[in-house]
């Protein structure tokens, strides 16, 4: 059973770049909760993007973003 949220998961959030839509090429950290609040509505996507996305609006639900900066910092 694991505590806390999987570390690989969170490293490939400040990775990885949406690959479509409105905000296409944007980091999945950097985008906006309206956006993942519109993939809730609608249904999230298939497979480990949907995965990644759903995380996203779970961590940023819970005011838990600061998680990421230290990730992020590294990445830049």
């Amino acid at each position: 059973m694991m505590n806390g949220p999987d570390p690989k998961l969170l490293l490939q959030l400040v990775k990885m770049k949406m690959p479509f839509g409105k905000y296409k090429d944007w980091l999945l950290c950097d985008l906006p909760v309206s956006y993942l609040e519109w993939f809730k509505a609608k249904g999230w996507p298939k497979g480990k993007l949907g995965v990644l996305l759903e995380t996203m609006y779970e961590i940023k639900l819970n005011g838990l973003d600061y998680l990421l900066i230290p990730l992020k910092e590294k990445q830049s």
